[in-house]
């Protein structure tokens, strides 16, 4: 995989907490937001939240957490890409993802 977050992916991204990935996946999602009306931006955005998402599913630290971490990337795709089953936005996922970064930032 030809990733865009090359230091993370070759291991960095596991020395974090799972509030600090999640609150970073939380970042691409705001940025995401952003950059609606640029498109080129908009996608590298969304591109890289989902890459820091599949890093995060890959942290075997996690493991038992895997249903959660699968089920916010499936809501992720169907936001983005999808029909939109689970009715949720881009403002739900950058809400949900806040607290996450909230308590990386407060070592909760």
């Amino acid at each position: 995989m030809n990733f865009q977050h090359k230091t993370l992916a070759e291991g960095r991204w596991y020395t974090f907490s799972l509030a600090e990935q999640l609150g970073n996946v939380g970042s691409e999602i705001s940025r995401a937001i952003k950059a609606r009306g640029d498109a080129q931006r908009y996608e590298n955005a969304i591109t890289r939240a989902f890459e820091l998402l599949y890093l995060t599913i890959q942290d075997k630290r996690w493991f038992g957490r895997l249903k959660e971490l699968t089920r916010i990337r499936e809501v992720l795709c169907d936001t983005v890409y999808g029909e939109g089953i689970y009715q949720t936005s881009l403002e739900d996922l950058d809400r949900y993802f806040y607290y996450f970064a909230y308590a990386a930032r407060n070592g909760i």
